[in-house]
């Protein structure tokens, strides 16, 4: 069965994935980025046989391959950046193939700041995917086996958040700058509960995870390793550091006044209900 690690774009997922592939996929809790591969991102061509490039032909496939996955009777994380939608009737996934979902949210306002240093938007391009109803993203060579649909941001959120059908957890970006030991404790309890893990939490295991996966830990390994997550930008002629500027990405002084007006007004009720407006 798949447990989804969910998120609009430049929300935290590779954060979230980092601590739970050490805690899961390490011997003692230190975090490599070589462990990110074993939660591997959904939709994506390695699961697809040769090119695809018709939205049909690849929304078909989305729950086949996930029953394919599910044949094997083994628990499977995969993260996406999808919302949880249909196309053509096509069911992104279902309950069927899914034991949980863990959905992060950010402040669409810091989002767009983060959006803007890593694909080297302007505020104009950035607000445009933010509030776009019909976006979506696929590969670079056009191979919609990669395609993920976002549609605007609220909307993204809210196709994960109000599932009925789907155990799912809401974890609020901005709050693992402060309790991020509080949060990935009840992370770890929630995937337990779903896996049917009765042996509780490996401390000394959930301790190492913390300490190499903190911000600074991962802004500072990316520098001396590398990232392969990271974007080459042609007009810098560098790659983009993908660990940045983390929980403080100074939107307020980036962002132009009636962008950042109209975010919140369109945007008003999600953010209310998150405590991102008063």
């Amino acid at each position: 069965m798949i447990i989804w690690i969910a998120s609009y774009p430049k929300s935290g997922n590779t954060y979230i994935r980092s601590f739970l592939s050490a805690y899961f996929f390490s011997k003692n809790g230190d975090f490599d980025f070589e462990l990110l591969k074993n939660i591997e991102q959904f939709p994506d061509k390695q699961f697809f046989k040769g090119f695809v490039n018709n939205l049909d032909v690849a929304s078909q496939n989305w729950l086949p391959i996930q029953r394919d996955i599910v044949k094997r009777k083994k628990v499977k994380f995969l993260k996406t950046h999808s919302a949880f939608i249909s196309i053509n009737n096509n069911q992104f996934t279902n309950a069927d193939t899914t034991l949980g979902s863990v959905y992060i949210v950010r402040d669409p306002r810091s989002i767009m700041a983060s959006i803007m240093n890593h694909f080297s938007l302007s505020q104009t391009e950035a607000a445009e995917m933010l509030f776009d109803k019909n976006r979506g993203i696929k590969s670079s060579d056009g191979n919609l086996a990669t395609y993920s649909f976002l549609s605007n941001w609220s909307n993204h959120f809210n196709s994960w958040n109000n599932l009925q059908t789907i155990k799912k957890m809401l974890i609020k970006y901005e709050d693992l700058e402060d309790k991020f030991d509080e949060i990935f404790k009840k992370l770890i309890e929630y995937i337990n509960n779903l896996i049917g893990n009765n042996d509780g939490i490996d401390h000394q295991k959930f301790k190492k995870a913390l300490n190499t996966t903190k911000f600074s830990f991962l802004k500072t390994k990316e520098k001396k390793e590398g990232f392969l997550e990271s974007i080459y930008s042609r007009e810098k002629e560098q790659s983009i550091p993908f660990f940045n500027k983390g929980f403080s990405n100074d939107w307020e002084k980036k962002l132009d006044e009636k962008i950042r007006k109209r975010i919140e007004d369109e945007f008003h009720k999600e953010m209310k209900q998150l405590g991102y407006l008063v």
